[in-house]
Order: C-alpha cells, then structure tokens, then sequence
C-alpha cells in the first residue's frame, strides 16, 4: 500500500469521514470496473457493463467501510469478493437466467455426482447425457447455454459443509503465493483441500482449462488455441468442470484415483 494511500486509510479509520471514504472509493473504483468487466464477459450482451458496475460499487464501498487495515491482506484482493459478491447478488435478485436452465444445470451437476459414487471415475459425456435422459448432442448444447449464464462459477459462495459458518468463495481459497498468507479459519482450510483435490482429480482437458482461466487468466478464445479447439467448446469444459467441482465438494461424490 503506497504512502499516501495509507495515509488516507489511517485517517479515515480515525476520523470516519464521508470525505475521505469518498477519496478511497475514487482510488479503488478502477477494481470495480475491472471485476465488472471480467464479469460481464461471460452474461448476455443485454446486460450492461455500467450497470455491474454500479452493483459493484456498493460492494466496494462496504468493503472500505468493513476493512481492516491492521490485517496483513491486500485491501484489493478483499475488495475484490465484496465487489464480486455485491454484483452477483444483484443478478440474482434480478432472476435474469431462465428456471428450465437452472433446473437443466441442476440435473447435470447430481448426475456427475451420482455416476461419481456409482463408478469410481469421472463420468464420460455419453454416461451424464444417458444419466440425465438427453442425447449427447442436447448435453453439449444444455453446456453452452449454462455456460452464458453461469456467472458465479469459481467466483460462487460457499459454506463449508461440515459447519455451516461464513461464506466464501472457492477460488479465494486458492492460495496466492504472491500475497501475503492471512489467518484462515479451519473451514477454510478444509474447503482449500478439498478444492485442491477435487481440481487435481478433473479429467486433463478440463483441470487444463481451470488452470489457464482462473491461475494464468487467459480467456476462454485463448484457451482455445492453446488446445487447438473452438471458443464454445472451451466454454462448455469450463461449465463441465465447475459441475463437477460443485459436485464433488457438496460431499456426494467420493474419492477416486487421478485420471491420465
């Protein structure tokens, strides 16, 4: 945290002016525009880019109000959860995504999970399309649909299922070697293992596209020519992938070897 910045969080933090938390939104309001942009990448061209980010201010300026500075964490990488929680809350309340594809993303995720328990292995294609009773051409079709509309993905809230206690999201609690380590609490430590391994046990193809998303940021298009396919398709592995790993962490699926 540069100086100054520092500077104006200590004497916000002792004063609770409105004028400098009005300073500090200024300074952070390129995150939000950020978290919106990446964000409206994966909605309809319908939803508005500004309108995110107006839902995503509201979680930065709760973010300013809630931050501790005294902690060794980056206020950017808590702000960035508000910011995205704040969004995604919004959305929903608006219930802009259709009920027969939450309903069809639904019947997808038990069905991995329940193939999962019954075959020890990660399901192929044709297995969840049979599981669910569509052709394996309406699966790839139902992928593509749910993937224009699944904004949460890694991003989406979780409890821990053992404890019920506060919510996180799953990709923040993948470790950043860059940053520094805070306190985490032992539902969060679980949640990190068990992500870690259900990540570590996705088919290649798929823990490939994971990987290049959400470590080495690379778009759903480049990702594509990394692996030599189309867009869409790299989109439904992705949706593929997040159904398994809801899956697997909601504790209906167990264990099983890495695949090659």
């Amino acid at each position: 945290m540069a100086g100054d910045t520092k500077a104006l969080w200590q004497e916000y933090r002792q004063t609770g002016d409105s004028a400098l938390r009005d300073r500090l939104i200024l300074t952070y309001a390129p995150l939000v525009k950020f978290v919106a942009g990446r964000l409206g990448a994966s909605l309809p061209s319908h939803v508005d880019e500004q309108d995110l980010v107006s839902y995503g201010l509201l979680g930065l300026i709760s973010a300013i109000e809630r931050f501790d500075i005294d902690r060794e964490i980056k206020f950017e990488t808590y702000a960035i959860s508000r910011v995205k929680g704040a969004i995604i809350d919004e959305l929903r309340s608006l219930d802009w995504v259709p009920r027969s594809v939450r309903t069809r993303a639904r019947e997808i995720e038990r069905a991995i999970a329940e193939l999962e328990r019954q075959l020890m292995r990660a399901p192929t294609d044709e297995e969840i399309a049979t599981k669910v009773g569509i052709t394996s051409d309406e699966l790839e079709a139902s992928l593509s649909e749910i993937s224009r509309t699944s904004i949460a993905a890694l991003d989406e809230l979780w409890s821990p299922s053992s404890s019920g206690g506060d919510q996180i999201a799953l990709i923040d609690t993948i470790e950043d070697t860059s940053g520094p380590d805070p306190e985490s609490s032992l539902e969060q430590t679980e949640m990190k293992e068990a992500l870690g391994e259900a990540i570590a046990r996705l088919p290649e193809r798929e823990k490939l596209v994971v990987t290049l998303y959400y470590y080495e940021e690379l778009t759903l298009r480049e990702i594509g020519e990394v692996l030599g396919v189309t867009e869409s398709r790299v989109s439904q592995l992705h949706t593929k992938a997040v159904l398994r790993l809801k899956a697997r962490l909601s504790g209906a699926a167990v264990r099983e070897p890495a695949e090659t």
